[in-house]
């Protein structure tokens, strides 16, 4: 990487100042963590897999009206995207009991919810990112009741969509995390939705067996991580059959174009 400027480094990605006013450029580390950063580890390829996962499911999503950050992706680990100020939520969406959700409440993990719920969780990592309710939100000022609420209904419409494109491949969604930003046009400010969807922010099960094709491979100690991630990828057509994250770096795979 050239010398840029630093605007944000976060545990799975780092934000430098982009090369327009009003963009930056998101890079995507190899970094794996969980349990607010207690467990760390570094996998190589990662960061190139959910780049190009998470830049596939943002197109998709723009092309059905619903906008995000992204502008385009540059390289294998990098996209530019629009400079937004990040609500400081996460907007969990459940659509089966898993994780802590499972622990928290007593309801084993494989339960099929009655309807898709969303929790909101402050980010803050000193505090380990709590839940937190409605009127937390509210009288802390993180989100103008509008705010929240359109970002309620388009991490809705975002789940519908995710349901079916990723149950046409196989795959369960069990759970997601979005993030969502502010940006400002013409004095007019507008939500988007931010950050990435990728297998580290899906709990993703294969539909026959529930075998996990997501981070907690890594939470659990599962093993086979990156074989998870390639799957997914190989399975919403963005990575050939056959190939692996070695060919996909070095440029040898034909069929998964990479732009210098």
């Amino acid at each position: 990487m050239s010398r840029r400027k630093l605007v944000y480094e976060g545990k799975a990605k780092i934000l430098y100042e982009g090369p327009d006013r009003g963009t930056y450029i998101q890079y995507f580390k190899d970094d794996a963590t969980a349990f607010n950063n207690q467990k760390k580890a570094i996998i190589d390829g990662k960061g190139v897999l959910n780049n190009r996962i998470s830049e596939f499911l943002f197109s998709q999503l723009n092309e059905m009206g619903i906008e995000t950050h992204l502008i385009k992706r540059v390289n294998m680990r990098e996209q530019l995207i629009k400079a937004v100020e990040i609500i400081p939520l996460e907007f969990v969406v459940r659509n089966i009991a898993a994780g802590t959700f499972s622990k928290r409440l007593g309801i084993p993990e494989g339960t099929q919810l009655k309807r898709p719920i969303i929790e909101y969780y402050f980010k803050n990592d000193e505090l380990g990112d709590p839940l937190v309710t409605e009127e937390h939100i509210d009288i802390n000022n993180w989100a103008t009741i509008d705010e929240l609420s359109l970002a309620t209904e388009t991490s809705l419409r975002i789940n519908d969509f995710l349901i079916g494109l990723f149950r046409a491949v196989g795959i369960k969604l069990v759970d997601f995390k979005l993030e969502f930003g502010r940006i400002w046009k013409d004095d007019e400010k507008r939500v988007i939705l931010a950050d990435e969807i990728s297998p580290d922010t899906c709990r993703l099960w294969d539909v026959k067996d529930e075998r996990k094709l997501d981070k907690d491979r890594f939470r659990r100690d599962l093993g086979g991580l990156m074989e998870a991630y390639q799957e997914v990828a190989k399975r919403l057509g963005i990575m050939p059959e056959g190939s692996n994250i070695k060919e996909i770096k070095s440029g040898i795979s034909k069929n998964f174009k990479i732009k210098k």
